[in-house]
């Protein structure tokens, strides 16, 4: 039997009034909580992933524990990557790694077909425990986006400068946009695989695309959002799009037909609103603040709930992901204060 859930972070994603402020923090399962590092002495990533009992738990506690709006499923960007022949290995202190990175239009050729039921059952079987059984607030689903996953593949692991991926682009535009289609098939089957489990949102993180400038994100890389996104459109759930240090795509992500555009700390709500960005938005305390004092953690919170609560559409989130060095209690005590604040201005 599914159980009834708070809808505050829906309705926020769709544009509509709420009583308080919804939050929830990117990477809140996990890093911090004492209790994930203790699985983690026993299990890596992945098989923490391949556990659906232990990925569910993983999933839920930062719920239990900070009173968020929203849970995100506990998994890697790079989960559904090796059912394309990709030999994908996480590697602590380093990342993704792969060992057989994409060079040619022959290697693009060669990738598979994600085919959820057979290849990634135990990520089906997580949503579908968190969601029939477990969870009363919505849950996240997410995928990485094309030109983020596919700075992986042609990197072979993660990077700075994407010097590679940008000269991959733009030496092999043939082999690059087929590379963008055969990512946006894999995107479009693995997402809609997660909402049919039941997942009631989703997120996709180009975490890396502020590599590109504006030219070149509308050539090569926002046709394939836009195609994305459309086929997503079908299933009825907010999409989220969020990338880091990416601000002056922020408009681009606007004109794309997707619900809720994700904001990291560079770029100040209002500003956004101003510059013509309408949708939704989420974010955008700068994780590092967490570290700060209560009064200046306070403040600044404060001043990013004022300028959310300019318009309807509003959901409290970091500038990028929770890190393993923040208290868990000043993650609490953040949410408490969001609801309280945000229900005291929006009751005046």
């Amino acid at each position: 039997m599914t159980r009834p859930i708070n809808e505050t972070f829906l309705k926020a994603a769709r544009g509509e009034k709420t009583d308080h402020v919804p939050v929830w923090y990117m990477r809140q399962a996990g890093r911090s909580q004492p209790e994930y590092r203790a699985i983690k002495e026993k299990y890596s990533l992945f098989e923490i992933t391949h556990q659906p009992e232990l990925c569910a738990y993983v999933t839920r506690l930062p719920v239990e524990q900070y009173n968020t709006d929203a849970a995100i499923l506990y998994k890697d960007i790079m989960t559904p990557i090796p059912a394309l022949g990709m030999n994908v290995e996480i590697k602590t202190g380093i990342g993704p790694v792969i060992d057989n990175p994409i060079r040619s239009l022959a290697d693009v050729e060669k990738l598979g077909e994600l085919h959820p039921e057979e290849d990634i059952p135990y990520v089906l079987d997580t949503i579908k425990l968190l969601t029939k059984e477990q969870l009363s607030v919505p849950l996240i689903g997410f995928s990485g986006a094309p030109f983020t996953l596919a700075s992986y593949m042609i990197e072979g692991g993660p990077s700075k400068s994407y010097n590679k991926t940008k000269a991959f682009m733009y030496t092999e535009p043939k082999a690059w946009f087929a590379l963008m289609d055969k990512l946006a098939d894999m995107i479009i089957t693995y997402t809609k695989s997660q909402i049919n489990a039941g997942a009631k949102a989703i997120q996709i993180f180009d975490s890396w695309v502020g590599a590109l400038n504006v030219e070149d994100y509308r050539y090569f890389i926002k046709p394939v959002m836009h195609r994305i996104f459309t086929a997503l459109k079908e299933e009825n759930v907010p999409l989220i799009m969020f990338g880091v240090g990416a601000s002056h795509l922020a408009l681009e992500w606007n004109d794309l037909p997707l619900d809720v555009v994700g904001l990291d700390w560079r770029l100040p709500i209002q500003q956004a609103r101003e510059m013509g960005i309408q949708k939704a938005v989420q974010g955008n305390l700068d994780p590092s603040l967490l570290l700060a004092p209560w009064e200046v953690i306070e403040e600044r919170a404060k001043a990013i709930i004022d300028q959310g609560l300019a318009q309807d559409g509003y959901i409290f989130n970091l500038g990028h992901g929770v890190f393993p060095s923040v208290n868990p209690e000043t993650l609490k005590r953040l949410a408490s204060f969001v609801h309280d604040y945000s229900a005291l201005k929006l009751s005046r």
